[in-house]
């Protein structure tokens, strides 16, 4: 794969973590990476988010979070929307609502990496780089 997108890769690796019940994954450390890391901490889908390592080895350790007796995964589905080849933007009227409500869309905007609920409230739109439900 000549291409590489890391938000994607982050993605896939906490799918993978919380479908085998792994009480955490670590993912490449960047700003992108990081902010999106705080939004699902933010938001309750992950208990917390720690760094290691130093420079460009720097990984973030991300700890997952479960329910029940039987560790239901919080995470049930996390769903890349903007990808590198096709960019989706979605102003402040038309940003989306994942699952009425129910789940959260992580927005970059002009203000930073947001759920779609304060980019709500603080008025702007900006690229919908996923869904997490």
């Amino acid at each position: 794969m000549a291409n590489h997108d890391p938000i994607s890769d982050m993605l896939t690796r906490i799918r993978n973590a919380s479908e085998k019940r792994h009480s955490n994954t670590k993912v490449p450390a960047s700003r992108m990476s990081r902010s999106i890391a705080n939004v699902l901490q933010e938001e309750g889908f992950i208990a917390a988010v720690n760094e290691e390592g130093e420079g460009y080895r720097a990984e973030l350790v991300i700890q997952l979070k479960y329910s029940g007796k039987q560790k239901q995964p919080l995470i049930r589905a996390l769903q890349r929307v903007s990808k590198p080849g096709l960019r989706i933007y979605s102003n402040r009227r038309r940003l989306p609502r994942v699952l009425g409500g129910l789940g959260v869309a992580i927005i970059s905007t002009s203000r930073g990496v947001m759920s779609d609920r304060t980019a709500r409230k603080e008025g702007v739109g900006g690229e919908v780089l996923c869904y997490v439900y």
